[in-house]
């Protein structure tokens, strides 16, 4: 083989594999109908996955409101149930630039811009309010006012939009901690009086995590302009608007604000601030 034979070689070679890998991370997967795996929809979700997003850990089971949303989901867009397969992965893996190894990521992705910027965002399914939990002992356990829950020491989770709100409605800045976990760490020890999260996380964190002594004492007001939920796909994915007209179809059936009604429905029991 003569030194120009194998360096055209070589050229080919790696403009192939340039090509590859652009299509992968621009969410091409090479397949006809866009998926990572020919004919099956490759959903993602956190490990663990939590009630009352997903129960028993078992997205499988379609139960839990992520899970029933994902197989409507996908059943709007052509795919039977045994078609979906699941897989696991860390929340900030799946916002990260890059190839992806799934089609669709579902785990509470606040659809916002700077994550659009690394990957595509879906419409919205679900658009929640924020909500206090706290514990029966707790200085917070009886304050369903804002100028009450003011006076209280706050904790939120990094990276959430309850920061922003907490800022917004009640006029004051949480404490931050790198976790829901470790901000119920700090809420059992008395470090703070009470934790602001979304109202479904809410009610798994008064019930599973606070051994029986949680309570969610209120929820913020909502405008409508709450968190909204999103699915996450590769960046530039074949699918995204499938997935938005999916959604769309949901909500015009009433199908998510069914499975809302089922899996999420203890929201209606608890108090708005004023």
């Amino acid at each position: 083989m003569t030194r120009s034979l194998r360096l055209t070689i070589a050229v080919a070679t790696a403009a192939v594999a340039a090509l590859a890998l652009s299509s992968c991370s621009a969410g091409g997967s090479g397949n006809a109908d866009g998926t990572v795996t020919d004919g099956k929809l490759t959903i993602a979700t956190g490990q663990p996955a939590y009630s009352p997003w997903v129960e028993g850990n078992k997205p499988q089971s379609g139960k839990g409101f992520e899970a029933a949303v994902a197989y409507a989901v996908a059943k709007e867009m052509g795919f039977d149930q045994s078609d979906v397969v699941w897989k696991r992965s860390t929340f900030d893996s799946a916002i990260a630039p890059g190839p992806k190894d799934w089609d669709l990521n579902v785990q509470q992705f606040s659809i916002d811009a700077k994550r659009k910027k690394a990957v595509d965002m879906s419409s919205a399914y679900y658009t929640t309010t924020q909500a206090v939990v706290t514990t029966q002992s707790s200085k917070a356990a009886d304050d369903t006012t804002i100028a009450a829950l003011k006076q209280d020491a706050i904790g939120v989770a990094t990276g959430s939009t309850s920061i922003q709100s907490v800022k917004d409605v009640l006029g004051v800045t949480p404490q931050v901690f790198n976790s829901n976990d470790d901000a119920v760490l700090a809420l059992k020890s008395g470090q703070i009086d009470a934790i602001v999260t979304d109202l479904p996380t809410a009610f798994y964190m008064s019930g599973a995590q606070l051994d029986g002594k949680g309570t969610v004492s209120a929820q913020f007001p909502s405008d409508g302009t709450g968190d909204q939920f999103g699915f996450v796909l590769p960046k530039g994915s074949e699918l995204t608007s499938k997935v938005d007209k999916a959604i769309k179809s949901l909500k015009a059936d009433g199908t998510l604000e069914d499975l809302q009604t089922k899996w999420l429905s203890s929201e209606t029991d608890t108090p708005v601030l004023k």
